[in-house]
């Protein structure tokens, strides 16, 4: 039903998601990020509790495999799940329990691990993986949504997705990138263009909550 790139860039030390799947608000449930902690994708038959708990044992000092192998022996029907964790360093772990479905699989690279299930092939993960390290230079979620780009092109899931969540936490507690598309024929397309319409303002848009003085004009009618 879903897959995702879970990344971080090295140089700024963002972290953040790029998911999609069949059904309506991925976004609302499957992807989970915290300035300088990590990023969670907790997907399959989804748990969304699991975010935050990584994201908590990760904060308090555990490493990212340490983190997910505390929440996997923690939780009852941990077999329905599929998740996928980097830590801020770089450290990243994975588990797809034993009622994963479909054909599904995990590949882990350089600052990203790519998970799927559902999926048209065992390639998709990998492809998911290369595509985002491809362009290491570019800003991360230019980078998510290269690797998601990249799992379409190599089948993406079984049947058609609907929904595309680009989920970016950088330096403060609020999301620093927090796109969706609910519902959509091409939720990928449209995440991308809506990533190209914000990429613009995404800076702006902290100045005005940490300094408005400072801030740009609004540019909106009314706005003096």
């Amino acid at each position: 039903m879903t897959f995702s790139i879970t990344g971080r860039c090295a140089r700024t030390r963002m972290v953040g998601i790029a998911i999609t799947t069949s059904s309506i608000c991925v976004g609302a449930r499957c992807p989970w990020v915290r300035a300088g902690v990590g990023a969670v994708s907790t997907q399959n038959v989804t748990d969304p509790r699991l975010g935050n708990e990584i994201l908590d044992r990760i904060a308090g000092g555990l490493t990212a495999k340490e983190a997910l192998g505390r929440t996997i022996v923690a939780h009852e029907k941990i077999e329905h799940r599929q998740i996928a964790v980097i830590d801020i360093n770089g450290g990243t772990a994975s588990y797809s329990g034993a009622r994963t479905l479909g054909t599904h699989g995990v590949a882990e690279g350089e600052d990203c691990v790519a998970a799927g299930n559902l999926l048209s092939g065992t390639n998709v993960p990998q492809a998911m993986a290369d595509g985002f390290q491809a362009h290491p230079d570019q800003h991360l979620a230019t980078r998510l949504l290269a690797g998601l780009a990249a799992g379409i092109g190599a089948g993406g899931e079984e049947g058609d997705v609907h929904s595309a969540a680009l989920l970016v936490a950088h330096e403060q507690d609020w999301p620093f990138v927090d796109l969706r598309a609910d519902w959509s024929d091409d939720p990928v397309g449209d995440l991308a263009d809506l990533w190209e319409r914000y990429v613009g303002e995404a800076e702006a848009y902290v100045t005005r909550a940490l300094d408005p003085d400072a801030a740009p004009s609004y540019g909106v009618p009314g706005d003096p």
